[in-house]
């Protein structure tokens, strides 16, 4: 029933495929690339709530489409995505006389709820150098080097610029790192694992 109902989508990198105050149309599924996910404060933080990969669906848009509610963060094609799209009104068919499909949607709503109770708990709880530290590793090319500014660091985070400049200083200060424009270099794996794994 699904691949009846299911239309196949090609989006550029960049763009906005959804953003605050605008009704959820489809559920996407991503077939391929990333999608992110990500808030702006009333202050204007941006935060990054998560990311969708390739076999996944965004729990907002599952949300919005569940609740009829509109969405409050906007998603962003971070990489060239392709996707098939279930419209609203497939959507709301196939939750009611799909045993599997409903599993699938609530599984995956489950699985993200729970990832954003722990990006909530590392915000409110987590010291900022070991929540860089992950990052630093978690968004490291294979050569450890990352190819972002401490503005965009920040907002992976949800904290201010300078609160990350001054911990990547720290850092390179210790000879973990190497900073220079739009580049950190990690020269210390170890240690900044270490640090990682000390939460």
């Amino acid at each position: 029933m699904l691949d009846k109902k299911a239309k196949s989508a090609k989006i550029a990198k960049g763009t906005v495929i959804f953003g605050p105050g605008n009704p959820a149309q489809n559920l996407l599924l991503l077939v391929k690339g990333t999608v992110r996910v990500q808030q702006l404060s009333e202050a204007g933080r941006e935060i990054v709530l998560y990311r969708v990969h390739a076999g996944e669906s965004c729990v907002l848009t599952t949300a919005c489409l569940l609740a009829f509610e509109e969405y409050s963060a906007e998603g962003i094609a971070e990489t060239d995505v392709e996707a098939i799209l279930i419209s609203r009104d497939d959507f709301d068919e196939l939750v009611s006389v799909s045993k599997e499909f409903r599993a699938f949607v609530f599984e995956a709503y489950s699985r993200r709820i729970t990832d954003l109770f722990l990006v909530i708990e590392e915000i409110a709880f987590k010291r900022m150098d070991i929540r860089v530290a992950q990052k630093l590793l978690e968004l490291r090319g294979e050569d450890s080097t990352l190819h972002l500014t401490h503005q965009q660091l920040a907002v992976e985070l949800g904290t201010a610029r300078e609160v990350i400049s001054r911990q990547l200083k720290e850092f390179e200060r210790r000879n973990w790192l190497t900073l220079s424009r739009g580049v950190i270099e990690l020269r210390d794996v170890e240690a900044i694992e270490a640090l990682a794994e000390a939460a």
